[in-house]
């Protein structure tokens, strides 16, 4: 059975992102008090009470915002309000009635859906009388809170739950034997494969929304020829050939110097948060515009990131639309290996999101992607192809030392998520004798045996520490001669002792 949908509705800056956060336990809406700064209606689901409901936070409707689109904002909270089985209509009690929370009240008794007034920004008891007001518009159900100090949430959560319990809507059962089974313990138990979360990066109006879009084959979010549309990221849950994704919409990255307000700040630092939540990344840039300086930045962030990467060429239906596919898409990818030559594991996948054109070829990559990360490097290997590696080029001196491989292994974490980036630890007798170069070389040593494609490819050079061993674990190593835990003789010592054993003979 669906969980029940909940909708947060209210004019811009009433406080419903905040409310939003709250019940659904962690910040995902930005919040800010600027008008209009949700423009994507947002889903997340809401755990707190008895059992769980999905909450969408619309952008803010009812006043026009002269940015382009507001007409696309009110059809997004049109959208979110004929799919959902509750509304919370929010007002600020602070601002009192408005001309537009007027007009927004008759439109939402004229949907027809069960409603709950929530009169917000009551931070005190001594705001609380100013509500009284609300009471003309004539719903049944109100309540008085304020979501950016927690007032009134756990009453909201209770209020919620009884009002969905008297529409008939039962508590969703996650597992036939267990109806209290942990979500994480039910995927477990039904043998489902964890979600990939997939953020989808890139500059203002490249086309990621339209990609989104395309992938889903619905208008999902806001696409607009303005700049900037996206200003949350947005984690939208999908499924292909059995395999389920999260898509990570993220708010376009401007140089910093172009990011003109607050909330573009915020913007940019929740899609840095993306990457490094995400399990890959899709570096979105415009055919039509080639790669530009912001381009190079934002690859370097998901490179800084450590994770996988795969380069989305969108616009490609207006990059030399004359030439043949195959023709154009080998010259793109000779400019973009000058470009972008730093990130040259990335695959490169020519597509048109506005032609829906060519999507299967990003989920085929993601899966490349994910099988090499599932093969790991046996550390005898390892050290065998390091080994020749030095030998062929030694390692240069470095104040007057050079520095000594003892071994390497593969590291490996049991919660590394369903693409692991592939970790190397190099344990060495001395780290500070390792150039940057170098190390470099040594990347580029395993690479070329292993393509890992999608992948960076992480070292980490540790010095060994007392007690650690000198060599492998794992290796077995054959008796010597070497005298290592024998006392030095002296050099008298040892010919007197030849010349004894002359003598006896």
């Amino acid at each position: 059975m669906r969980k029940p949908v909940v909708a947060i509705v209210g004019r811009p800056n009433v406080g419903k992102s905040a409310l939003f956060n709250s019940l659904a336990g962690r910040n995902i809406s930005i919040v800010h008090d600027q008008p209009g700064v949700t423009r994507d209606h947002i889903v997340a689901e809401c755990r707190r009470g008895e059992f769980p409901f999905e909450i969408i936070d619309t952008g803010g409707i009812g006043e026009q915002i002269d940015d382009g689109f507001s007409a696309a904002v009110q059809a997004e909270a049109d959208v979110a309000v004929a799919a959902a089985d509750l509304i919370l209509f929010v007002v600020d009690v602070r601002a009192g009635i408005t001309g537009v929370d007027s007009t927004l009240a008759a439109q939402l008794r004229r949907s027809g859906r069960p409603i709950i007034l929530i009169i917000n920004k009551s931070d005190t008891e001594k705001t609380d009388p100013l509500a009284n007001e609300f009471s003309s518009f004539g719903f049944n159900t109100s309540l008085i809170t304020s979501s950016a100090h927690g007032r009134g949430m756990d009453d909201l959560v209770q209020l919620v739950t009884q009002q969905l319990r008297n529409l008939g809507i039962a508590p969703p059962r996650r597992s036939k034997d267990d109806p209290l089974l942990d979500e994480d313990e039910e995927e477990q138990h039904l043998g489902k494969r964890q979600p990939i979360k997939i953020a989808i990066v890139g500059r203002p109006n490249v086309g990621k929304s339209s990609l989104v879009n395309a992938i889903l084959n619905a208008e999902r979010t806001i696409v607009s020829n303005v700049a900037g549309t996206t200003r949350d990221s947005l984690d939208v849950p999908y499924e292909r050939d059995g395999v389920p994704y999260v898509l990570i919409d993220t708010a376009g990255m401007r140089r910093r110097s172009k990011q003109d307000t607050s909330v573009e700040v915020f913007s940019v630092i929740r899609s840095e948060k993306a990457v490094r939540r995400a399990d890959i990344c899709l570096l979105v840039i415009d055919a039509s515009a080639g790669v530009v300086h912001q381009d190079h930045r934002i690859a370097g962030l998901i490179l800084e990131a450590r994770k996988p990467c795969i380069i989305v060429l969108n616009k490609f239906d207006l990059y030399h639309p004359t030439g043949k596919f195959h023709e154009r898409v080998t010259q793109f990818q000779e400019e973009l290996a000058d470009d972008l030559f730093f990130i040259p594991y990335a695959p490169k996948i020519a597509v048109s999101a506005l032609e829906r054109e060519h999507m299967g070829r990003i989920f085929k990559a993601i899966e490349t992607v994910r099988k090499a990360s599932q093969k790991p490097v046996q550390t005898s290997a390892m050290n065998r192809l390091l080994q020749e590696a030095m030998q062929a080029t030694p390692p240069p001196h470095v104040s007057g030392k050079r520095i000594k491989l003892l071994y390497a292994t593969q590291k490996r974490e049991d919660d590394a998520g369903p693409i692991p980036t592939p970790e190397y630890l190099l344990f060495v007798n001395n780290e500070d004798l390792m150039p940057r170069t170098y190390q470099k070389y040594l990347e580029n040593t395993i690479r070329a045996k292993y393509p890992m494609v999608g992948l960076p490819c992480i070292l980490t050079v540790k010095s060994r520490r007392a007690g650690e061993p000198k060599h492998a674990p794992a290796r077995t190593r054959k008796k010597t001669n070497n005298p290592v835990n024998k006392s030095p003789r002296k050099k008298g010592q040892r010919a007197q002792k030849a010349k004894t054993g002359r003598k006896g003979g």
